[in-house]
């Protein structure tokens, strides 16, 4: 039996949240009592059952479940010390945190995922000019690698990078700029969108290739993803098979991926494509792409033949690969799997309750699935038995769906075509402007709240979009209020 947070485990627990933040006036309401029953209601607070805490604020995301074992709670704290403080350039006196680049993007975990929390894209209307960080540009070619999986770039590779250390050039910068994608509710009230527009300039290693395939990717919310790991894969695969007999609209694919850490072909259920199976694997990558760090998982730089200085630079750990150790890095992907959902807010509000039954008539939940009860984590040395058996609503079933022209990247990963998305989880939805202080939604952050990422849905998501088109102002606005409870 799982135990119900004593007064002496909470005054622990906030002293461990305390230690994570460094927060002054937290915002925290308490952690859960006892587990959520499975069947429970879906206006239960409990979105992650006994793992759920119960707090609002800039460090909403930031806590762990609320019924981690108290000896675990110090791995919790170790790494999330190396999930949000910087990487240096080698060669430093700090062996255990340097080897940063040859190129980067950000110089620690909690620099794309701040707060734990979600990246945006930049912001230029506020005067900002500089380039993007929580938004990454993923870069390949037609063809596929031995996996199945893209081809990079050759020049550029994977993933470009508009920083680098000392003595590198970075591979260039990232223009912005948006279109207008103007339209109209049925009660005649316009709505306007925003539709980026991607460019590169000052490429320091020449041209990229001309048939490139280029998509944007922003950073999402890290709360929760431990329990999206132990979402059973039989449940996925159900997800499909349910939505194919159905006759609807949607009907989801499961994309088959190349797994790392376990060298095999598994499920995806990570990434905006559902182009990464594990935790381990996709920590261990943005560790590579995001920052430069080698890992045992990845050992090796990306640095292409063209780039020369990227080939020549310093590595860290003494030059010897990887540069985060295997104990450091289970640490980080520990606390990664271990940080907790944040409880509902408001379920039982008049207006969250129209919304419910607003979000259920537009069938969104055909693709939203709301809950699920969790198994075991796949790398049992990486996660907490604290995970299992929970009843979590994540609002999600994990499979990829074509959204229509509008949104589409023209870019294939795995079995992702280039008009295919992942449905994204919802839950936490609401804290993202108390974490972050914005509301940008969707894979490349254009949607300026939630109502602006429904209007974006089309494809298999055009039905449900029709409906929302034909709400009254009212009813949007209860549909939203209940997306932003979640």
């Amino acid at each position: 039996m799982l135990r119900t947070a004593s007064p002496k485990l909470f005054t622990r627990s906030l002293r461990v949240a305390l230690a994570c933040t460094g927060a002054a006036g937290l915002a925290l309401w308490a952690f859960a009592g006892p587990a959520a029953q499975a069947g429970a209601a879906p206006d239960d607070e409990k979105t992650g059952g006994e793992t759920t805490v119960f707090a609002t604020g800039q460090n909403a995301f930031s806590f762990p479940f609320a019924n981690l074992p108290d000896e675990e709670r110090t791995r919790f704290v170790i790494g999330n010390s190396f999930f949000k403080r910087n990487w240096v350039q080698a060669p430093s006196s700090t062996t255990a945190r340097d080897g940063l680049g040859p190129h980067f993007i950000a110089r620690s975990c909690g620099g794309c995922h701040a707060q734990d929390g979600r990246g945006a894209p930049p912001d230029f209307t506020r005067g900002l000019s500089g380039q993007p960080v929580g938004l990454l540009l993923r870069l390949s070619i037609p063809g596929k690698d031995a996996h199945g999986g893209p081809l990079p770039d050759p020049v550029y590779g994977d993933q470009f990078s508009n920083f680098a250390v000392l003595n590198v050039l970075p591979e260039g910068q990232i223009a912005l700029r948006y279109d207008t994608v103007r339209g109209k509710f049925a009660d005649g009230t316009p709505y306007q969108l925003q539709k980026p527009r991607y460019a590169f300039s000052k490429l320091n290693y020449g041209p990229m290739a001309k048939d490139v395939m280029v998509s944007p990717r922003i950073a999402p919310q890290m709360a929760g993803v431990g329990m999206l790991e132990a979402i059973p894969e039989a449940e996925i695969l159900r997800n499909a098979r349910e939505q194919a007999a159905s006759g609807g609209p949607a009907r989801g694919i499961v994309n088959q991926v190349w797994d790392a850490p376990s060298q095999q072909m598994r499920t995806g259920r990570f990434g905006w494509k559902a182009n990464v199976a594990t935790l381990a694997h996709q920590t261990a990558g943005a560790f590579l792409g995001d920052m430069g760090i080698t890992s045992p998982t990845f050992p090796v730089e990306t640095c292409t033949a063209a780039q020369k200085d990227c080939l020549a630079a310093p590595r860290g750990a003494q030059g010897k690969a990887p540069e985060i150790d295997e104990k450091t890095f289970n640490d980080v992907v520990f606390y990664e799997t271990t940080l907790a959902p944040a409880a509902r807010r408001n379920p039982k509000d008049a207006q969250v309750l129209q919304g419910q039954k607003l979000f259920a008539q537009a069938q969104c939940a055909a693709c939203h699935r709301p809950s699920y009860v969790t198994g075991e984590n796949p790398f049992p040395r990486l996660g907490s038995k604290a995970v299992q058996g929970q009843t979590i609503y994540p609002y999600t079933d994990l499979l990829l769906h074509d959204m229509g022209e509008g949104l589409a990247d023209g870019r294939p990963d795995f079995l992702a075509n280039g008009r295919q998305w992942r449905t994204p989880p919802l839950w936490g939805l609401g804290l993202v402007p108390d974490v972050n202080g914005h509301n940008r939604l969707l894979h490349d952050g254009r949607a300026r709240g939630a109502l602006e990422a429904v209007l974006w849905h089309d494809g298999e998501a055009r039905a449900s979009k029709d409906k929302v088109l034909q709400m009254n102002a009212q009813e949007r606005a209860a549909l939203v209020k209940f997306l932003e409870s979640l």
